[in-house]
């Protein structure tokens, strides 16, 4: 796949869908649980498919597993075989392309979605997402990227090696390395890709709570410049992250990659790590969301969506906006 070819079927432009979690919290799943989003899995695969058909609906042109808190360690802390949690990381995967699937049908057939419109027929990638050594942990430190002194790079590759490879043949057209809090983990996922010989493309996308820096005080130059040097790798970019940050992050990157970059800010709100809650207290309301979005792109972003807290509605508006742009240029 070609990023490259892929922006120019989309228009110039792609959405990412938004917070897959949260969106399941709001239908009624109860996600407090070492897994989070992942333990839908389990209990209700229909909800997945739902808020993923939900994106779609609203405009998305890629779509992120729910994978994120998904692996092999996590499913045997709660009893399950390798072979059953393997199992469930194909199958955030296979609720993903399923949902393409519907979508499709129903674009061809000309049925009316919830929004009293008829579906058109569009590019859309499924991305399986892997987060963090830290979103494991269930500990909150994908938020401040802080591992301790006893996780080294061999510590990081040999945690996310078995995941890579159960997903980069599960069906997915891309691999999202999410929510990067430090250089240490971009590094072992470009070692990972080259000496696994994965052919599947990836993106990372780090985040961070300054406007300059990832969440573990390292540069977001040299992640991002981490990630430019791996062939595998077709964007780089940032999520969760509040949106008053992303435009000086995009520069940032910006001077250091040609890739395309990709930007999924959270809605603006703080999460407690030890408290494992969002705190309402700078959230930014969909229509300020999206009223940076024009700036996010002529800073150089290409792939633009929403983080936690964000909501098909957002994606909806970040679609508009993005296709008036269009029409404008």
């Amino acid at each position: 796949m070609n990023m490259e070819d892929f922006l120019r079927q989309c228009g110039g432009y792609a959405v990412i869908d938004g917070g897959l979690a949260t969106e399941l919290e709001s239908h009624g799943a109860d996600l407090n649980d070492p897994l989070w989003s992942a333990k839908c899995l389990l209990s209700s695969p229909h909800l997945i498919r739902r808020v993923h058909l939900d994106y779609l609906e609203a405009g998305a042109n890629i779509i992120i597993s729910a994978s994120y808190q998904a692996t092999p360690q996590g499913f045997e802390a709660k009893g399950m075989s390798r072979e059953e949690g393997e199992a469930l990381l194909k199958k955030s995967v296979e609720i993903a392309c399923e949902a393409r699937n519907i979508y499709y049908d129903r674009a061809a057939k000309g049925s009316w979605d919830v929004t009293g419109n008829v579906p058109e027929k569009r590019p859309v990638l499924v991305a399986a997402s892997v987060g963090s050594y830290g979103a494991y942990l269930a500990d909150g430190s994908e938020y401040s990227g802080v591992y301790g002194d006893t996780v080294t790079l061999k510590t990081l590759k040999d945690f996310h090696r078995r995941r890579v490879q159960i997903l980069a043949k599960s069906g997915a057209d891309l691999i999202a390395f999410e929510t990067t809090p430090n250089k240490l983990e971009a590094k072992a996922y470009t070692e990972l890709l080259e000496e696994e010989n994965i052919n599947i493309p990836a993106w990372f996308s780090f985040n961070s709570k300054d406007g300059t820096n990832v969440v573990s005080g390292d540069s977001i130059s040299e992640c991002a410049l981490i990630a430019d040097s791996c062939k595998q790798v077709v964007a780089v970019g940032i999520n969760c992250t509040p949106p008053r940050f992303i435009h000086g992050l995009v520069q940032s990157i910006k001077k250091v990659t040609s890739k395309p970059i990709l930007i999924y800010p959270n809605s603006g709100e703080t999460y407690d790590g030890e408290k494992k809650e969002w705190v309402p207290t700078t959230g930014v309301a969909d229509e300020d969301f999206v009223s940076y979005v024009s700036k996010w792109c002529d800073a150089g972003a290409s792939l633009i969506g929403g983080c936690c807290r964000t909501t098909p509605k957002t994606i909806r508006a970040i679609s508009k906006t993005l296709k008036r742009g269009a029409a404008r240029g």
